[in-house]
């Protein structure tokens, strides 16, 4: 969004570090042109967006920036602007990833604070998030440090526009694993950002709740989705959020059940098991 030019300039400092082949850039500018950023020596191109389209829509603008659904390459790599690659030979783990394992349609890096090298429990994709140091199968994955074979997008469509900002990862996710895509969370792909609280988004609650709601709406099948939301809604009211955090989160619920979430494709029956057994029923 143009906010903040000295850690976009040292993230793609960063990617043009990497070891291997170079990794061709594209920065989606929401509102403001990113020309100013731009090193063609280095791979980087740039697209100028005349408004905020959200974080998934401004993602799928990037994803068409290399041939429709992203096609004139193999794997796609999204990184936020105020990110850093850690290491030099992230993009070669990557590449690694996916060509020993055909299935791995995902992976999720790990994101730690680059002043005291921690990992916030909400950072590790997983019911069991005690360890971010263990890698290993999971259900989602972090919008903002991750890699994506082409292949996914190809057989079950782009991120959620609609959704703006919130779930959208798992909206994907969920989709790629009903088409027996496999997701992986990689701790030795570190990608260094600040610890911070998600709410410091003013439409945090309002989102979160919606999306939510969408996200069942769209994905599950009709006996789970009550179930799904039902839970979300009394682990909203167990962390006893502020009243004004509160009112947003139900105007967003309402929302949710009130308006258009897209097209409605429930995985199968075989897919809630197989979330299950990865240790995330898709009820919560």
């Amino acid at each position: 969004m143009g906010n903040r030019p000295d850690e976009l300039k040292a993230l793609l400092d960063s990617v043009a570090r990497q070891e291997g082949d170079p990794v061709e850039t594209v920065v989606v500018g929401q509102g403001f042109d990113p020309a100013a950023f731009a090193d063609p020596a280095a791979g980087v191109r740039t697209v100028a967006l005349p408004e905020n389209l959200g974080i998934p829509g401004g993602r799928n603008v990037g994803i068409e920036a290399f041939g429709p659904g992203g096609s004139d390459v193999d794997i796609l790599l999204f990184l936020d602007d105020d990110g850093l690659l850690e290491r030099t030979d992230t993009a070669e783990l990557c590449r690694r990833a996916f060509a020993e394992d055909p299935r791995l349609g995902i992976v999720s890096f790990r994101i730690a604070d680059p002043e005291t090298g921690t990992t916030q429990r909400r950072h590790v994709p997983r019911l069991r998030a005690s360890d971010p140091m263990r890698s290993s199968r999971v259900t989602t994955f972090l919008g903002g440090a991750n890699a994506v074979r082409t292949a996914v997008f190809g057989q079950v469509g782009a991120l959620p526009a609609e959704f703006f900002y919130a779930h959208e990862e798992t909206d994907l996710a969920w989709r790629a694993l009903d088409a027996g895509w496999m997701i992986d969370y990689r701790a030795d792909m570190v990608l260094l950002h600040p610890a911070t609280a998600p709410s410091r988004h003013a439409v945090y609650h309002r989102m979160v709740a919606r999306n939510r709601v969408w996200l069942a709406r769209r994905n599950l099948p009709l006996p789970l989705v009550p179930v799904y939301v039902g839970v979300w809604l009394l682990l909203t009211l167990l962390r006893r959020p502020s009243g004004p955090a509160l009112k947003a989160w139900f105007g967003g619920f309402k929302e949710g059940w009130t308006t258009p979430c897209g097209p409605r494709r429930p995985m199968r029956w075989r897919t809630v098991w197989r979330l299950t057994r990865l240790g995330r029923p898709p009820v919560i």
